[in-house]
């Protein structure tokens, strides 16, 4: 899938070239026209086991943050997706995550943080069956159970996506060096 809302209504791809569709507003995703479909009937987990905020140190510099569960464990950020025809016929699946405000721990560094679900809402907020959807679940995560360090600033460069990316983020997870 790619990561960037292509809304079914599209008429051609260059429409959303430039629209930034990675994220969603929860406090906005029922009434968007881009988002408020997929919110409705097409509800998915993007798993994770960790994110990235920027912290603006100075008119120049961010310092990237790594934000994960104090256990370490993986988790799924509330997404929704849709399917757009080309017009040669072909299917592209997309999909964006979910963001609400920050909890107190992500908001020493940013204003908003993704929606993280709790593994016993899963199913809710899958279920197309039910009459409401799941708003109760764009929320902020309870900030006890994740924990944040400084990280790499190269994890601001998407040119920077090799291995030594990962080491850098065993080594500030497990205190290994």
């Amino acid at each position: 899938m790619r990561w960037g809302l292509v809304p079914f209504f599209t008429k051609q791809l260059s429409d959303v070239k430039g629209i930034s569709t990675i994220n969603a507003k929860a406090e906005t995703i029922e009434t968007s026209p881009t988002f408020r479909r997929p919110f409705k009937m097409r509800r998915c987990l993007v798993p994770a086991d960790g994110f990235y905020e920027w912290l603006r140190v100075d008119e120049k510099t961010k310092q990237p943050y790594a934000f994960r569960m104090k256990d370490n464990a993986p988790f799924a950020f509330a997404g929704v997706r849709d399917a757009w025809r080309a017009p040669d016929g072909s299917w592209l699946q997309s999909y964006s995550i979910l963001t609400t405000f920050a909890n107190e721990l992500t908001a020493r560094v940013h204003s908003r943080m993704p929606v993280l679900l709790h593994p016993k809402d899963y199913d809710r907020w899958l279920e197309r069956d039910s009459e409401r959807a799941p708003v109760e679940l764009l929320r902020p995560f309870e900030a006890e159970a994740m924990a944040a360090s400084p990280f790499n600033p190269k994890v601001g460069n998407a040119k920077n996506n090799g291995p030594e990316m990962l080491v850098v983020a065993y080594e500030q997870r497990s205190g290994n060096k």
